[in-house]
């Protein structure tokens, strides 16, 4: 079946995202996909363009055994045999499908933590994220559209309209926020449960508009490292390594998290947070901006573009917009600032910039579209 949708996916994908350029090599990851369509497409799009593809199809039943009796040396292993892999591409495009959201929930922490420190930030943020041009993605799935409390045929037209955005319209609509971003030092952010403050100066703020991650839609920066203080509490769930956290509050003094609970995880969120010293501090922050995508649905690549949301992830810096935090946790976690979700609003140097998630400057009125 040739689904013109997926044929136009594959093209901003290939073309918009990473710019595929003839000669270049580029890997295409997938996980769990229901059928091979997408990858058969991208395939023959980065040969049509001149360049080199290279396919690594995964299955998450199969990694979760891997996970579960992994060791040192077997994560060693696989992260070296990757890493080469991925010295070599010159573009990434991975692609996740989930038959079970919920598959690495039964895998313990300890036996993630070494996945994360010998084999995922071996390969993803020391290689991939900085030195290829990359772009990741959700594939949609019964189980995507069961979070989503839809259905699948809904779902999938939703799906569609949203990762084959105006891209182009977005980053105009996005350039305005930039420029009042970069002019910011403090940031105040206030919500139920919330009163948070940091700065951003001098930290370069980058607008994403279909690069990196599809669906798309934020514009991020990092606070200074040492320069968060007050409190958070999101109001978005967050599946990470297969455990959903609900409630997630932190406390900071001085960019360090000093308390962090959640319900009944509290524990496990600990020890995220203890994985190294730099996952207690925040390597970005970030403005959702993407009004067609309007509640949670339990998918980071989704729930971080919310509009009238915003993420503050502990973790690693990006490169690009750089804290000097550095850790193998990178945690988006999503607090929503529309009516429906309680409200809000976000201070630039003193300045109400936006409120209950609309922005309120005139040049920002492009973001408010479809709010």
């Amino acid at each position: 079946m040739n689904d013109p949708r997926i044929q136009r996916l594959a093209e901003t994908l290939i073309h918009h995202s990473c710019r595929l350029q003839p000669g270049q090599n580029v890997m295409i990851e997938s996980f769990d996909l229901p059928d091979s369509q997408l990858v058969c497409r991208l395939v023959e799009l980065a040969a049509a363009q001149g360049a080199i593809p290279w396919v690594s199809q995964k299955d998450n039943t199969v990694l979760r055994s891997l996970y579960k009796t992994a060791t040192v040396e077997s994560m060693q292993l696989a992260g070296g045999f990757e890493r080469d892999q991925m010295e070599r591409m010159d573009a990434y495009i991975g692609i996740r499908g989930a038959s079970n959201s919920s598959e690495m929930s039964d895998v313990p922490a300890e036996q993630l933590d070494l996945y994360q420190q010998h084999w995922w930030k071996p390969v993803h943020i020391d290689v991939r994220v900085p030195k290829t041009e990359w772009v990741v993605l959700r594939y949609p799935t019964a189980s995507m559209a069961q979070s989503a409390d839809m259905s699948t045929a809904a779902f999938e037209d939703f799906y569609f309209d949203v990762c084959t955005a105006d891209y182009a319209k977005m980053a105009e609509d996005l350039k305005p926020l930039v420029e009042l971003m970069q002019a910011t030092d403090q940031v105040r952010i206030v919500s139920p449960g919330t009163d948070l403050s940091f700065s951003i100066k001098d930290i370069p703020v980058i607008p994403c508009s279909g690069g990196r991650n599809i669906p798309d839609g934020e514009c991020f920066t990092a606070p200074v490292r040492n320069s968060v203080n007050g409190t958070i509490q999101y109001n978005t769930k967050s599946r990470y390594q297969g455990t959903i956290y609900d409630g997630i509050r932190f406390e900071f003094q001085d960019g360090k998290i000093v308390t962090a609970e959640c319900g009944g995880e509290t524990d496990r969120l600990n020890k995220v947070l203890d994985s190294d010293e730099g996952a207690r501090y925040i390597g970005e922050w970030s403005i959702g901006c993407n009004n067609q995508v309007k509640r949670p649905m339990l998918d980071t690549l989704f729930d971080e573009k919310i509009g009238g949301s915003f993420h503050l992830t502990p973790g690693n810096a990006y490169d690009t917009a750089d804290n000097g935090n550095r850790s193998r946790v990178h945690w988006d976690l999503v607090l929503i600032q529309t009516p429906a979700y309680g409200g809000g609003e976000i201070w630039f140097d003193g300045v109400l910039v936006r409120r209950d998630g609309r922005f309120l400057p005139e040049a920002l009125q492009g973001l408010n579209h479809g709010l």
